[in-house]
């Protein structure tokens, strides 16, 4: 599969390490005019071109171009207007694909802070020292930033949008590998959140003539906003294959969108929102049969709209209760579960949702089985998971007869998983956690939390260990999902 950056010229691995230096600018003049009032009247015309702000809201990230302003800028420009001028970010992460030297994994400059003709960008250079210091995947070359315009560009829009100061974690990768750029993912999804903005620097197809640039652009942007790395690589693979004339890529910084995807990836709370389309052919300085493109995306955290909550009424819970309990009686002395007449339950029951049921004996656990999906209604899954827990939970031998009396059944009834980027989103005693690392995963229900009196970290921790297997500390860097519960059970 050839997946082709813009240029890309190998060099020795060397590492630039030392004081503390400004990176001064290296394009302007050139991507953008150098004189300072000159660049602000630029940036005016070109945000006033663009298109305005769509009002989306909680937007995390922007894919936006860096080619020469007089190409891409008015692309870029609607980009930066659909995020908040008045927000007042944590840190703005920066990510650009090398253009000048290959070297494996990612460059984050520590060694000082960015300067542009408008003004000195500050850098958090004690984050980046952290990433850095954190993850064998990042290190802190300066060559791969000397020379590199796909992050200076960038800074003067966001200079010129925003209104309060800001910090950059500048982001350069040297990577042509997608389980790298996984890695890259890894280190870096605890930071999607609201309080952090990152800016995806990349320009689309590289060489086609017009027509072919907007058929090009339109299926790879269309493959993104899927929010799937895997059908990314599949479209920029099928059209490279394709030998359209002059195509040299389908993505320019490639690596660095397919990084955001591995980030978003699952994430069902993520909006993808497609803002602009234009390649360098629909300027006055560009020609028609060699073009570049240029699309303008916004990834947002979609509104939470208020939503009447799901709740049981008495009579629901006992006929749940009275479900499992009967289940229990028949599968346990005869191996058959008994028919539920649907005619006496509510609309509710017959709803799909997922559930665990629990048994108790003693006060002590004594089975207890569920399952996240809802592909089935409710009262199905409660009978199905009365069984498994009495029969099937592999750390107890099965119910026999004379236990029946002694047993005290729970139900939890489950709302739909969501992933989080941070464990800031999850909150103890009131979510229950999944956590998936490879090919293991394993959960705690938010009740575990009120049983046990532990902390987030200890909840946490005994879950990766315990019920995942993957080690204490093995949360860190799992996919990490919380769902809440509705829990009842039987009085004595």
């Amino acid at each position: 599969m050839f997946l082709a950056p813009c240029f890309l010229l190998l060099c020795a691995d060397c590492q630039s390490q030392g004081e503390r230096m400004d990176r001064p600018p290296a394009v302007a003049g050139s991507f953008y005019p150098a004189p300072q009032e000159e660049l602000k009247a630029t940036l005016k015309q070109l945000f006033k071109n663009a298109v305005p702000s769509k009002n989306i809201q909680n937007v995390i990230a922007v894919i936006c171009p860096h080619a020469g302003y007089v190409f891409s800028g008015e692309v870029a420009a609607s980009a930066f207007n659909q995020i908040d001028p008045a927000k007042d970010y944590e840190n703005i992460f920066v990510i650009g694909s090398s253009h000048h030297i290959a070297f494996e994994g990612a460059s984050i400059y520590s060694q000082g802070n960015f300067i542009t003709p408008l003004g000195t960008v500050k850098v958090n250079t004690g984050l980046a020292d952290q990433l850095i210091k954190n993850n064998s995947v990042f290190s802190n070359r300066t060559d791969a930033h000397e020379r590199e315009h796909s992050i200076e560009v960038q800074l003067p829009f966001l200079q010129v949008r925003l209104k309060k100061d800001f910090k950059i974690v500048p982001i350069i990768l040297g990577t042509q590998s997608p389980e790298i750029c996984q890695r890259i993912a890894r280190a870096l999804r605890p930071f999607l959140n609201t309080k952090n903005l990152f800016v995806i620097s990349s320009d689309f197809s590289h060489y086609p003539s017009y027509t072919d640039a907007k058929n090009v652009d339109k299926a790879t942007a269309d493959a993104i906003l899927t929010n799937s790395p895997e059908n990314l690589i599949r479209s920029m693979a099928r059209y490279e294959k394709k030998g359209i004339s002059n195509l040299a890529t389908c993505l320019c910084g490639w690596t660095s969108v397919l990084t955001l995807l591995y980030m978003t990836e699952g994430n069902r709370d993520v909006l993808f929102t497609h803002i602009q389309y234009k390649n360098s052919g629909d300027t006055e300085y560009g020609e028609n049969d060699r073009v570049v493109g240029y699309n303008a995306i916004t990834i947002s955290f979609k509104e939470k709209k208020e939503q009447s909550e799901f709740t049981l009424t008495d009579k629901d819970k006992k006929d749940l209760l009275g479900i499992a309990r009967n289940t229990v009686v028949h599968y346990i002395k005869d191996g058959k579960a008994p028919d539920v007449n649907e005619n006496n339950l509510s609309s509710l029951l017959k709803t799909n949702c997922g559930a665990f049921v629990t048994l108790k004996k003693n006060g002590n656990l004594r089975g207890c089985i569920g399952r996240f999906d809802a592909s089935e209604p409710l009262y199905k899954v409660v009978q199905e998971m009365a069984i498994a827990s009495s029969t099937q939970d592999t750390r107890f031998l099965p119910v026999e007869s004379n236990e029946i009396p002694e047993l005290e059944i729970e139900i939890s009834v489950l709302t739909p998983m969501r992933r989080i980027s941070s464990i800031d989103e999850f909150e103890l005693g009131r979510h229950g956690i999944y956590m998936r690392k490879g090919y293991r995963s394993g959960t705690f229900l938010p009740q575990v939390a009120s049983e046990t009196g532990w902390t987030k970290e200890e909840f946490l921790g005994h879950c990766a260990r315990d019920k995942a297997g993957i080690g204490w500390n093995g949360w860190k860097d799992a996919e990490l999902f919380v769902y809440e519960a509705l829990v009842f059970g039987e009085e004595k």
